[in-house]
């Protein structure tokens, strides 16, 4: 009763500290929850990194360096195998031609992604907690399986992308399954290195995006590109010559870079770093260096997604089948029956693209590829998992030990993807992967509504909400990001030719489009459009009490 009567003087006071003006949204003590019983809420990032003081210049490596370590593992979701594949596929479809659409994708998801550690910064919590807090039950409920759908989807490109690449590096000894229970496996382990320190988890990851870099690099070296016909198709935003095929890859790079669980999970990671909520001054910095970070971890993504477009832009844009089959009977290769005897323009995959790499430069190019691609498929499936992780104790508020939480999440992706590797041999997943893409891209809006939502209300982000050039400008990104995918889940559609599949897709449509517009309408809401307020303003603020308090002690504010 006595914290009660306190809490109501606190909320009268509306007390300055720090110098942040603190209203009633930051001063009610949270409620009885999961969040708030004596066993406190953890998830991976316990021991959180602490941050240097004293230091009064206006830049400082020294802190630089204490708050890289988010931004890279965030990074990861731009160099998945299912990115990878879809840089191979737009360098042999368009050659250097869509460069600029890679480059303008990555500064989106670059704004979008600084929108999320915003959110995270700010009021001490990840997405999935605040939409847990924000919309009621039934569209809370949808929400999260939406956002599953997502890193079921991508899960499963990871982790065949992993059993692929054990499958190039055994010359085809360890077989597609195999392979999946291999990545299993290890991902287990290497998920439990975070016992031995954040940074040391951190660093790991920083040696996988390395051998990336280096894999991938060294192909780009080996080619040796036209650095002139790179830049042009980099910086000049056009596409000469351009059809159906190159405008659905154009489609489908941005739905391959903009990820929705990476919201999700980047608004967790910045967690990890101690930083005092109620002092503004430091909530100002964190969030200028972990955009400084950000921008470092998607330069470094977008040139090894570069490296790859480029490789195959230049060896095999407007090869034919039967060159490639020529190439490969050349060289004694085992695997030119991949390439039918016909003048049809070479497909490729990562599967494929790895042959094809061996057959024109040597075994050693192959080797190196399959490395890199182990490298990518590794790393995004342990971040997946991670995503899976904040996404499922943030909707769900779950208390679970963390192995039971690891088993529960790691088995929703892994079992579909065991039976795919079970029943689909390892020369003919391109489908899948269409389909798989698609799927992530529908689940984009239930991302990047909710994120422009929350973070434009000052109910939730006090002085630090989105302006009105954010509030517009992210609005018609969403808009655009989301018009794209939904052109690209149609053209695959429609690609069906299926009378049933089309009445099927119809009435789906239906629901999802009226939870979208859902979304959309709360979302309009938060940027300001009043007119549109019909009560949702009371139902979005009213549980906005336990934000600014997940990291504050409760108690010396009762106590004071």
């Amino acid at each position: 009763m006595k914290a009660e009567q306190d809490g109501d003087l606190l909320e009268e006071d509306s007390p300055q500290e720090d110098g942040v003006q603190t209203n009633q949204y930051s001063s009610i003590s949270p409620p009885a929850s999961p969040v708030a019983q004596d066993e406190p809420f953890s998830t991976y990032f316990e021991d959180k990194v602490a941050i240097p003081e004293n230091v009064s210049q206006v830049f400082s490596f020294r802190k630089l360096w204490a708050f890289t370590g988010p931004g890279f593992l965030m990074s990861i979701a731009y160099l998945d195998p299912g990115n990878i594949e879809s840089d191979l596929q737009s360098g042999a479809t368009a050659g250097f031609k869509l460069l600029w659409v890679l480059l303008g994708a990555t500064i989106i998801g670059l704004l979008l992604q600084r929108l999320a550690a915003r959110l995270g910064v700010v009021t001490g919590m990840h997405l999935a907690e605040v939409c847990n807090r924000q919309y009621p039950t039934v569209p809370r409920i949808i929400l999260w399986l939406m956002v599953e759908l997502a890193i079921i989807g991508s899960d499963m490109q990871e982790v065949i992308g992993c059993a692929i690449a054990f499958n190039l590096l055994s010359v085809g000894r360890i077989p597609l399954w195999v392979g999946v229970l291999i990545t299993i496996t290890d991902t287990f382990v290497f998920l439990f290195l975070d016992k031995y320190g954040l940074r040391k988890l951190e660093a790991f990851f920083g040696f996988l995006i390395t051998v990336m870099a280096l894999s991938f690099g060294y192909e780009y070296v080996l080619v040796s590109p036209d650095q002139g016909e790179l830049l042009k198709g980099m910086f000049l935003p056009y596409c000469a010559g351009c059809g159906p095929p190159q405008l659905e890859q154009a489609v489908g790079i941005v739905g391959a870079v903009i990820m929705p669980h990476n919201i999700y999970l980047h608004s967790a990671l910045v967690k990890s770093r101690d930083i005092d909520r109620k002092n503004k001054k430091e909530l100002k910095e964190a969030n200028k260096y972990y955009f400084i970070e950000s921008t470092v971890a998607l330069f470094v993504s977008f040139l090894i997604n570069v490296f790859v477009v480029a490789v195959f832009a230049q060896a095999f844009y407007g090869k034919t089948n039967i060159e490639m089959n020529k190439e490969c009977n050349a060289t004694g290769s085992p695997h030119s029956g991949l390439f039918p005897l016909n003048n049809g323009t070479l497909e490729v995959d990562i599967y494929k693209g790895g042959v094809v790499l061996g057959c024109v430069f040597g075994p050693a190019a192959l080797y190196i590829w399959a490395i890199g691609i182990l490298a990518a498929g590794q790393s995004s499936t342990m971040t997946g998992t991670y995503s899976g992780q904040f996404v499922m104790e943030g909707f769900l508020n779950l208390r679970w030990s963390r192995f039971a939480r690891v088993l529960l999440t790691r088995s929703v992706a892994i079992i579909p993807t065991l039976l795919v590797a079970i029943f689909q041999d390892v020369e003919h997943l391109t489908g899948m992967n269409d389909f798989l893409n698609v799927l992530q891209s529908m689940q984009l809006p239930f991302a990047l509504i909710p994120i422009l939502t929350f973070t434009s209300m000052t109910s939730i982000m006090n002085d630090f909400a989105n302006g009105m050039v954010w509030k517009i400008s992210g609005g018609i990104v969403i808009l655009l990001v989301c018009a794209i995918n939904m052109y690209f889940v149609v053209v695959y559609v429609t690609a069906l030719n299926s009378v049933l599949f089309y009445v099927f897709a119809a009435l789906l449509s239906i629901a999802y489009l009226c939870f979208v517009v859902y979304l959309a309408w709360h979302c309009l809401v938060a940027l300001g459009v009043s007119c549109l307020d019909f009560g949702s303003r009371m139902q979005l603020s009213q549980h906005t009490g336990i934000f600014l308090m997940s990291d504050m002690d409760t108690d010396n504010l009762i106590e004071r």
